[in-house]
């Protein structure tokens, strides 16, 4: 079991996205949930960012949306760093 650790740009970021896509409530607490139990599930889609981005990894909520993060294998720590549509997120 891994623990999240919201950093307060995600908690200001899932609260606006959240509000924005209400219909996403339910998939996003569900996809924590699955995150915090082993955040290797293939259905996650977890991949390595590249570029700017490089050591940051991210997970699909939907085709559309991602939600960033790092994983401290070494600590069972997950970092959430920002969630929201594929371009917001990798800018």
């Amino acid at each position: 079991m891994y623990t999240l650790v919201w950093t307060a740009g995600f908690t200001r970021t899932a609260g606006k996205f959240l509000k924005q896509h209400p219909e996403l409530r339910e998939k996003f607490a569900a996809i924590l949930h699955d995150l915090e139990r082993d955040p290797f599930q293939p259905y996650l889609r977890y991949h390595h960012l590249r570029g700017k981005l490089e050591g940051v990894q991210a997970i699909s909520i939907t085709s559309s949306y991602r939600l960033t993060l790092t994983i401290l294998i070494a600590n069972k720590e997950i970092i959430l760093l920002d969630v929201g549509s594929h371009d917001a997120v990798y800018r």
